[in-house]
């Protein structure tokens, strides 16, 4: 697994932002975005996870080694398709603290209540308490809304599952065979919508 890591770090200033949903949306363009106005230089890269570099185009929200895209967001509809990268470390760095207030509480003021967060380029998770989860978890449910995880590692998953943290934010079978890439954001968020209807009709 440190071999993975080391050599997932030593390629991350390669990997992109999804960018083929670019046309319909940009979220720096997006008044109502928290990364409104944000400017991107194609040739100087500066922002790091640890000592390794990340491309230009993801955006920082806080923490030192986890970023983020919005890749998506439908207003009329009140979901967000959010992308990130890095090492999510809540134990050090309370990145689900930065995460919620500083991205996921600005959509809620535009009345956001589902969140899909693609986790592939993820490769840890170190846990510590669950408040932040909790309280997301609260405040969409309020709005019939859901958070779920698409594409985690699979020791990513495990680490998650095993702090309960499934308990706020779905993830699981019913989500992992999901090639999200092959949607727009509206058919993506359909199928999601339908898989997890389909695991409440089962359980009932």
């Amino acid at each position: 697994m440190q071999e993975q890591v080391a050599t997932y770090l030593c390629e991350v200033h390669d990997i992109e932002p999804y960018f083929n949903w670019i046309a319909e949306y940009q979220a720096s363009r997006d008044e109502a975005s928290p990364f409104y106005g944000r400017t991107y230089d194609e040739f100087r890269f500066h922002q790091k996870v640890y000592n390794y570099y990340i491309h230009p185009q993801w955006d920082e929200f806080g923490s030192p080694t986890l970023y983020a895209k919005i890749l998506y967001v439908d207003y009329d509809a009140s979901y967000a398709i959010i992308e990130l990268i890095g090492e999510w470390n809540d134990c050090i760095h309370n990145d689900i603290m930065h995460l919620k207030r500083n991205v996921i509480d600005t959509l809620m003021t535009s009345e956001i209540s589902k969140y899909v967060l693609i986790a592939e380029n993820v490769m840890n998770f170190h846990a510590d308490e669950d408040d932040y989860y909790a309280e997301w978890y609260e405040e969409v449910a309020e709005e019939n809304g859901f958070v779920c995880l698409l594409s985690p590692h699979p020791h990513v998953k495990q680490e998650m599952e095993s702090i309960y943290i499934d308990r706020y934010i779905r993830m699981g079978e019913q989500l992992d065979d999901i090639n999200w890439r092959r949607y727009k954001p509206m058919n993506l968020m359909k199928e999601i919508e339908q898989r997890l209807d389909n695991q409440i009709t089962r359980i009932g």
